[in-house]
């Protein structure tokens, strides 16, 4: 049983994370720091902080889980570790593989837990599909499609700032990429194309097209999109068939949901709350729990490092 800090008071801890705290066995939200105490009091937690240096001051923090905007995460993570908490960080946990790489080797020296918050990698759905693929069900994966199209930020939103790790690819591409990486057995991928729109000249990315290929395997068509136009969808084929997820593929939660695998029974999910799955493994971890689930800091790596890649063709102009 941990006591839980907030770093940011954002719409993410406020919907759910606060809640998932809350509902969890053994997790207490013990404080929440904010630059408005408002939003940090709307919370409920136990004790309020205007300043986040306060909150890592404070001993009764066992877990911070760190809510900020994508270009803090790195300052922040590294200041919790080394103040002597465990950390879960929003994702992306890095902007880039070198500082996913940094705050490894921080939670390393620091001997503290460090797990990037990829929600729905504790969906029984997600753990299904990456079992099933992993088992040989369907074969030798060769072929993936993965998009995921998602709302427009509204106007002042970090999402459009590039400075702050805005953008399509950072935001709803990173559950796309990754799941196509989970398909493919996280081998690294190299980048054939890539394109990106943009809501205006500067902006970050509306919209990101990529294909991916995993030499002597197979390629993966992922898109991504923030224009307004939701949509969710995955479908792995294989040598002996294929699995799909039903729409919504990455943000199942709150309704029911299915996966359907070539040569068996389609597989269906009462509503879940992911965010409590992972707080409670997180706190489960902390406490010494050694099967909690937790996702891999080298998938969180090589998710980064294939961002990395699309950023990098895009900037050499290699279409």
């Amino acid at each position: 049983m941990a006591d839980w800090g907030f770093l940011g008071a954002g719409s993410i801890a406020a919907s759910s994370l606060a809640p998932a705290v809350h509902a969890a066995h053994g997790p207490r939200l013990h404080a929440v720091a904010a630059t408005d105490p408002r939003r940090a009091r709307a919370l409920d937690p136990a004790r309020v902080y205007t300043d986040y240096g306060e909150l890592l001051d404070d001993p009764a923090v066992d877990i911070v889980y760190v809510a900020l905007h994508n270009s803090a995460h790195r300052p922040w993570v590294e200041r919790a570790l080394r103040a002597g908490k465990h950390v879960l960080c929003e994702k992306p946990l890095g902007l880039t593989a070198a500082e996913v790489a940094a705050m490894t080797a921080t939670a390393r020296a620091s001997g503290r837990l460090l797990v990037e918050a990829a929600w729905n990698r504790w969906h029984p759905r997600t753990r299904d599909l990456e079992g099933l693929i992993t088992r040989g069900a369907i074969g030798t994966v060769h072929s993936v499609t993965a998009r995921f199209d998602g709302l427009a930020p509204a106007p002042g939103n970090y999402r459009l700032d590039p400075a702050l790790g805005g953008g399509a690819l950072y935001d709803v591409g990173y559950y796309a990429v990754s799941a196509a990486l989970a398909a493919f057995g996280w081998r690294a991928p190299r980048v054939v194309r890539a394109e990106q729109d943009h809501w205006r000249p500067g902006s970050a990315d509306s919209a990101t097209r990529v294909l991916l290929e995993f030499p002597g395997r197979g390629t993966a068509e992922v898109g991504c999109s923030l224009l307004g136009a939701v949509a969710e969808t995955f479908t792995a084929t294989g040598t002996d068939g294929s699995i799909t997820l039903a729409p919504p593929a990455y943000c199942a939660g709150s309704a029911p949901s299915a996966l359907t695998a070539t040569g068996a029974d389609r597989r269906h999910y009462p509503a879940q709350n992911p965010y409590r799955l992972m707080v409670e493994a997180v706190d489960a971890a902390v406490g010494g729990d050694t099967a909690a689930h937790l996702v891999p800091l080298a998938q969180s790596h090589l998710i980064a490092t294939t961002l990395d890649a699309v950023r990098g063709h895009l900037a050499r102009g290699d279409g």
